[in-house]
């Protein structure tokens, strides 16, 4: 592995490439975004040591963790809102949304009591997470997504130099919320230190969903160097995860920590079939959204969101 191989390519960015807030229509939330420029970096290690070179496109990824105070506007959401969303930008577009799909109400509080003003929302499945960035679309008109693994640890790797370089309790504590400092409990988001990029919670807090089926072999998947990996999920379980938690040891919290989900994270869910929107033992997951710099098509968006679903 050559450790002096990551590129940083994204200290000068176009004059229109730069933060925004995002404004969800009809409520006063706004979703802040950071531009990431792209470019190549060594992915990894992954199992055996193994490690791919990636070049990742640019895009812009959340300064925050998705909090319940925007989640629960699309758990809420009622579906004459929805409609009302679709005619006022549809003229323009041949996409069909008329697939989305609002989550069934949860029967327990799946902030587990942690709290819910500026906190992480949690214990949503794949599936919910994808419906809201669609959901988000319909709102918005600009069409956002979950990070494939790649874009997800490029931006982690360039925001979090410092702990790259070297590890250590000091560095992390001031980043992270993790087992040895998290009092058993998420945070509100943003309380600890920005990166360099000045995003929050990417290490730790809640770990965060990304577009990819879980593979520990992932390195065989591709040649190098890889253009915008992603593994497409063709089955339910496992989908990966990444950051570490507030439930997780120092040793997990890094750019390069994954996890496939598994079915126990729905263990105690009394339905039958289990719930397509929530976990009942995940309190440790949430998310974050990107949007690629170049929008993709109309087709593109469709094949998209075809793609992620067909696994449901």
């Amino acid at each position: 592995m050559n450790s002096n191989f990551f590129a940083y390519p994204f200290l000068e960015s176009p004059q229109d490439f730069k933060p925004y807030s995002q404004s969800i229509p009809g409520s006063d939330q706004e979703i802040e975004m950071i531009p990431i420029s792209g470019g190549d970096f060594e992915m990894g290690p992954f199992q055996n040591d193994q490690t791919l070179i990636v070049h990742v496109d640019p895009f812009w990824i959340g300064k925050f963790e998705i909090t319940w105070d925007q989640y629960d506007l699309f758990v809420k959401e009622n579906i004459s809102e929805i409609e009302l969303s679709i005619s006022v930008f549809n003229n323009q577009s041949d996409l069909n949304v008329d697939a989305i799909s609002i989550p069934t109400p949860p029967y327990v509080d799946m902030s587990f009591g942690m709290g819910k003003d500026g906190f992480p929302a949690i214990n949503m499945t794949h599936y919910a997470a994808i419906m809201f960035t669609k959901w988000l679309y319909i709102k918005t008109g600009i069409f956002y997504r979950l990070p494939t693994e790649a874009e997800w640890e490029f931006a982690c790797r360039v925001n979090h130099k410092e702990i790259n370089n070297q590890l250590n309790i000091g560095n992390l504590s001031k980043y992270a919320w993790y087992k040895d400092n998290s009092e058993r409990k998420y945070h509100k988001v943003g309380s600890k230190k920005p990166s360099s990029l000045g995003i929050y919670d990417l290490l730790g807090n809640v770990s965060e969903w990304t577009m990819d089926q879980f593979q520990t072999d992932y390195t065989d998947f591709f040649d190098e160097p890889a253009e915008n990996p992603y593994i497409k999920p063709e089955s339910l379980y496992p989908r990966t995860v990444r950051g570490g938690s507030w439930m997780d040891g120092s040793q997990n919290i890094a750019c390069t920590n994954r996890v496939g989900s598994e079915e126990r994270w729905q263990r105690r869910d009394p339905q039958l079939p289990k719930s397509l929107w929530w976990l009942t033992d995940a309190p440790f997951v949430g998310f974050r959204i990107v949007r690629p710099d170049k929008q993709p098509t109309t087709q593109e968006m469709e094949n998209y969101w075809i793609r992620a679903m067909e696994a449901y």
